[in-house]
């Protein structure tokens, strides 16, 4: 076997190898899980989602295949990592992770639970182990610190390319272990992903913005899981995939500048996740929601009377969700800052309902939406990328006709960071199980949620899990 570039063989030590022993970590990762399921079940509501699951020809079924959580569909592991994959991720209300590149670790749980469902199916079908929920987590874990901290120091936004093309990466290498790869395959499923690069940006910005960057990440877990098969299956790996001359991810993607690991892997990213807990906002706005909450008892009576609206923000937030102009679908309005913060202004919430054209067409938002302007807090943006501190902070100032002002609403760390976290865990759980009922009888809740919570949930086949759903 031809030695492999350095970053990847670093990688697949740390696939093979890391075994996480810390209790705190685990339990994050229960919580990543519970409320990556509970978000998955609540997308079956909106029937853009629904429309697009099931097999690529309809009424084929895979025997000992993956259950999609919420439907009767089983499927072959690749189809159901994008079913899965893009339930997760459709109304983008869980984790989130926060550096020069952004992402969702979750979405990595598209192809991890339909391989490990499949692979626990097959197992048993054979009369071999089941793969355990313990597993499951620990491949977890891995991925989320695979994804988040090739993301500290390396820029695919910034060459117009999309996040989920680490999510390919860390979904190839992981699913693969969970079905018993070598280190020969290891190396082959995740080099065929880096070689697979990733998407443009352009379907999450204007003039393009649309729903494709809800089903984006099923894409890229359907893709990691065929490379993880492709490897099992013989195929070859790509030794200098990233560092080849010209040709090289490296090259190419990142116009010259190495791919690199900013810190040893271990559990540095599960540790500082990011929950979503109060409302599905994109992440960079979660804060100034906050603050819109805050604000909306002084102001509910008095909108007519607002003169302007200050939003002090960080850099990222300002690049990337900072909109003006006519929004044309939830996928433009829930990556827009001004939109989020006029929602909460108004309504003291925000729930996924609140995309939708119905509640859109309130004429008050766009009257809000034109008192804004956003500006750069270079503070913020420091503090953003330092981390020590890994805020996300921001800050609305409210100006009336008459001249008076509201003190300014600052949120420098959103309920679901990590400096919040004994405050957050029981409302994810409360999350979940509030999510789960949108689909589900309460008694059906109830078994699922002490499924969820329980001590032994580690011991657990997968397909215990899977059948719960």
């Amino acid at each position: 076997m031809s030695n492999y570039d350095e970053v990847l063989e670093q990688i697949v030590d740390y696939v093979e190898q890391y075994d996480c022993q810390s209790a705190e970590t685990l339990a994050t990762a229960k919580a990543c899980l519970a409320d990556s399921l509970g978000c998955a079940i609540l997308a079956l509501r909106f029937k853009e989602c629904s429309k697009l699951l099931g097999p690529v020809v309809p009424d084929t079924q895979l025997p000992y295949g993956t259950h999609v959580p919420g439907t009767s569909f089983v499927l072959d592991p690749i189809r159901g990592a994008f079913n899965i994959g893009l339930m997760i991720r459709w109304l983008d209300y869980n984790d989130t992770w926060l550096a020069q590149e952004w992402g969702h670790p979750s979405d990595n749980l598209g192809a991890l639970l339909a391989v490990a469902d499949y692979q626990t199916r097959k197992n048993l079908h054979e009369r071999k182990k089941p793969l355990t929920v313990g597993f499951l987590l620990q491949q977890m874990i891995k991925a989320y610190e695979i994804q988040g901290v090739i993301a500290l120091e390396n820029s695919f936004n910034r060459a117009g390319f999309d996040h989920v093309i680490l999510v390919k990466a860390a979904s190839a290498v992981t699913s693969a272990q969970l079905l018993g790869a070598n280190r020969a395959q290891l190396l082959s499923a995740l080099s065929n992903a880096f070689v697979d690069a990733g998407p443009l940006r352009t379907y999450r910005h204007a003039p393009n913005t649309g729903s494709r960057k809800s089903w984006a990440a099923g894409d890229a877990t359907s893709r990691a899981v065929n490379f993880a098969l492709l490897a099992l299956a013989g195929e070859m790996g790509y030794p200098s995939a990233l560092t080849a001359p010209v040709w090289g991810l490296n090259a190419v993607v990142l116009k010259g500048k190495p791919l690199t690991l900013a810190r040893p892997l271990g559990t540095y990213v599960m540790d500082n996740i990011l929950f979503k807990v109060s409302f599905p906002a994109e992440f960079h706005a979660q804060t100034a929601v906050e603050a819109a909450i805050q604000l909306h008892p002084a102001v509910k009576g008095r909108l007519n009377e607002i003169r302007s609206i200050r939003i002090d923000t960080h850099e990222s937030a300002l690049r990337i969700i900072a909109k003006e102009g006519p929004l044309h679908n939830p996928a433009d309005r829930d990556h827009c800052l001004q939109y989020m913060i006029a929602i909460g202004l108004i309504h003291g919430d925000l729930t996924a309902d609140h995309y939708e054209a119905e509640a859109a067409a309130d004429p008050r938002i766009d009257q809000l939406r034109a008192l804004m302007r956003v500006h750069e807090d270079k503070t913020y943006s420091q503090d953003y990328l330092d981390p020590e501190k890994r805020s996300i902070a921001n800050r609305l100032t409210i100006e009336f006709k008459d001249g008076s002002s509201l003190k300014p609403a600052a949120v420098e760390y959103p309920i679901g960071h990590q400096r919040r976290r004994k405050e957050a865990l029981p409302l994810i759980y409360q999350k979940c199980a509030a999510n789960l009922a949108t689909h589900y009888p309460q008694e059906v809740v109830a078994r699922m949620m002490d499924f969820l919570k329980g001590p032994d949930l580690e011991h657990h086949a997968v397909n215990q899990l899977t059948d719960l759903f």
